[in-house]
């Protein structure tokens, strides 16, 4: 293919809620353009960008395909992206790579809780943003009702640009406003073929009434247009279509489309549209990287051929028989394929072997990129996502991508005996190829804990774990870091006496026990005078103590907040040494500690849920049935609202997927740990059961 300079590049994230025809319609684009061979279709399994196994089974996009339309002497880089919160991750990172934003709406299902989720996204971004209504041609469909819904969900400021002649299957033409002109598609076209009319008498009131909107709301935005328009004098279709690519910049308009991608009806319209609105890499701002160690300092990049090379890794995809393909957007400089870069997030130089572009799961290997170009290599040797890659004589690191926090956890142990090694190594690789995967091994609890956006979103890693790397992994609610304390005085002894023929063990300790404020940990006080107990095997009571306190006395979990001392004891000359009085110290903790009213203390999670005002009430039963305590409500602009409260952490699992749930996808929170507090007594009654039960269940 040929070279594209800055300029005639577009990078377009294709974003909107799940099953809204967003592969589908990227699969048109490139076929129409003559950028891919094959029309294919989610529905057959056979889509450009939904080529992974789990896709093609699950019939949904899981990760960020990328493929490309040639148009217009222009390479328009489509990055197909996830609808469903589960992989939001992999939506962000492709409106982090991209230009601008193509929200795909449903024209039967309209806007929809991903659509206002990808929409504030771009927004947040300051990328401009274009919609279409996809499935025109489908049942039930329609144009007026996608138009009013993101009117008044979304933005004041979409403004349609065509607007269909037919819904559903009578769909067969567009009314193209800036060219006032109907397009009359050909039946039985493969790629978009249509016949360019004059509006049709019968559609002319129709299309007067949409084509004075969009002029009258063109005009507002521009002075010297407005001056035209209010004298009555005609504005040109150049002149309306610069005024607009600047409005969309600044995100005061958002122009709407139509189309069937299926039929490929209004495709060649769009990607004209694409050319002719969005910016080009050259066009949008500067960026600013971090350089020094520090990162203190920043410099600006510009998508200049001349400048220092610097590219993001965005994306890491992991290929049987190849291994990692890194994915990577050009700020500045030109790579040529065999370059030697830097990476300057871990500090050492990888050489740009094979370089090429992406279309599916295809490569085409090019000889060179340039600033603003989307490329892709293979067997980097240690280069992941949010990798910064640039120049060894000018490192700079580049703004990583702002992933979403993991909100599901789960524990994880392999199926099979003897293969938890093979499950570490799976799962570690997994999370190279998704940030928002993470693992990790709780020594405390003894489990490896695995963590994802959603429940969809583990089953698939799980899937994923068997396929690539043959090992299969049970999920189950994971194990509660509860802790022990007293909240009593006591005193007593411990002692140790083992005489077996030879020399034998003897040690004798008295300790006194107390609470300490909480938080404290734990202190071990000798007061021992006149040598009843050695100073040489005080220590050895502290230990033993210690080691006690590590498996309490209700349930088995640490002892915490407390003080231990030792007064008075008793030892022999000959019997008496250091693991003598170390077991004599376990001996007094078990002893003394309970006499001293012990408790269980659990672990706190603070957290803010945002939610719809309508779903309020629904919240707030929730957290309260699971044993929360309400701090307080905020109201929010957009009627919404924001709790917070402190809910146990035993009673937080999957609390993502029930808010999801009770808010239909519109809510989310921040959970962060606050400590630990007294548990009680019913639930630490169940608590101690259950403990009992697993040890007899293991036989101790």
């Amino acid at each position: 293919m040929r070279e594209y300079k800055s300029e005639d590049i577009r990078n377009i994230a294709v974003v909107g809620h799940g099953a809204s025809g967003k592969t589908t319609l990227v699969d048109a684009l490139a076929f129409v353009s003559g950028s891919s061979k094959r029309h294919g279709s989610v529905r057959d399994g056979n889509a450009l960008t939904d080529f992974d196994p789990e896709e093609t089974a699950r019939g949904f996009s899981i990760g960020l395909g990328c493929a490309h339309a040639e148009w217009m002497d222009t390479k328009i880089n489509l990055l197909d992206t996830p609808g469903y919160s589960d992989f939001q991750g992999e939506a962000i990172a492709g409106l982090t790579a991209a230009d601008g934003a193509l929200v795909v709406v449903s024209a039967t299902a309209g806007v929809e809780v991903g659509t206002t989720r990808m929409f504030n996204e771009a927004m947040d971004r300051k990328d401009p943003v274009l919609f279409v209504a996809s499935m025109m041609d489908k049942e039930h469909a329609s144009f007026e009702s996608v138009f009013n819904g993101i009117k008044s969900g979304l933005t004041s400021g979409v403004i349609p640009v065509e607007v269909p002649i037919g819904e559903g299957p009578d769909f067969h033409g567009i009314l193209n406003l800036f060219d006032k002109k109907a397009h009359i598609f050909k039946r039985g076209t493969k790629t978009g073929e249509y016949d360019e009319v004059d509006v049709p008498s019968e559609h002319q009131a129709l299309f007067d009434k949409y084509y004075e909107q969009l002029i009258e709301t063109i005009a507002a935005t521009d002075d010297v247009l407005l001056e035209k328009y209010l004298g009555g004098e005609p504005i040109e279709r150049a002149d309306a279509l610069k005024a607009m690519k600047e409005a969309m910049k600044r995100q005061e308009l958002f122009p709407l489309f139509c189309c069937s991608s299926d039929l490929t009806y209004g495709t060649q319209a769009l990607l004209t549209k694409i050319v002719e609105l969005m910016p080009s890499a050259y066009e949008m701002e500067e960026l600013h990287a971090f350089i020094g160690a520090e990162g203190d300092k920043t410099v600006e990049i510009h998508a200049e051929d001349k400048g220092p090379f610097v590219a993001l890794v965005f994306k890491t995809h992991s290929e049987p028989h190849v291994g990692d393909v890194s994915f990577f957007r050009i700020f500045s400089g030109a790579l040529a394929n065999g370059q030697e870069v830097f990476n300057a997030t871990r500090g050492h130089a990888e050489k740009m072997v094979h370089l090429a572009v992406p279309q599916g799961k295809e490569r085409t290997e090019v000889p060179m990129l340039h600033p603003g170009d989307i490329g892709c290599v293979a067997k980097l040797k240690n280069s992941h996502t949010n990798d910064t890659l640039s120049t060894r004589e000018r490192p700079v690191r580049l703004p990583g991508i702002e992933f979403p926090e993991p909100r599901v956890v789960y524990a994880v142990h392999a199926t099979a005996r003897g293969e938890e090694e093979k499950l570490q190594q799976g799962l570690h690789r997994l999370h190279d190829e998704d940030a928002c995967f993470q693992t990790h091994y709780n020594a405390e609890t003894h489990e490896t804990i695995v963590a994802g956006l959603g429940e969809r979103h583990l089953d698939v890693v799980m899937a994923r774990l068997k396929r690539h790397y043959g090992v299969t992994g049970d999920l189950k609610k994971p194990q509660i870091a509860y802790r022990e304390t007293i909240t009593g005085k006591a005193e007593g002894q411990g002692r140790h006496r083992k005489q077996s023929g030879g020399k034998g063990q003897f040690g004798d300790c008295w300790v006194r026990m107390a609470p300490t404020p909480r938080g404290s940990g734990y202190s071990f006080v000798n007061s021992v005078v006149g040598g009843s107990i050695p100073s040489k095997f005080i220590p050895a009571v502290d230990r033993g103590v210690q080691e006690a306190s590590a498996r309490g006395v209700l349930a088995g979990y640490p002892m915490v907040d407390f003080m231990c001392e030792v007064y008075d004891g008793s030892y022999h000359s000959v019997d008496s040494n250091e693991m003598s009085f170390k077991l004599a110290g376990i001996l007094a903790f078990k002893t003394v500690a309970q006499k001293c009213k012990p408790i269980l203390l659990e672990p706190l999670d603070e957290i803010d849920v945002t939610t719809p005002d309508l779903y309020l009430g629904d919240v707030l039963g929730d957290i309260s049935a699971r044993r929360g305590h309400i701090l307080g409500t905020d109201s929010l602009p957009g009627g919404r609202s924001k709790v917070r409260a402190v809910v146990p952490q035993g009673e937080m699992h999957l609390y993502a997927t029930e808010l999801f749930s009770k808010t239909h996808g519109h809510g989310t929170f921040v959970q962060r740990f606050k400590g630990y507090e007294q548990m009680p007594p019913d639930a630490t009654k169940a608590i101690i059961a259950e403990n009992r039960g697993m040890k007899e269940a293991v036989g101790e």
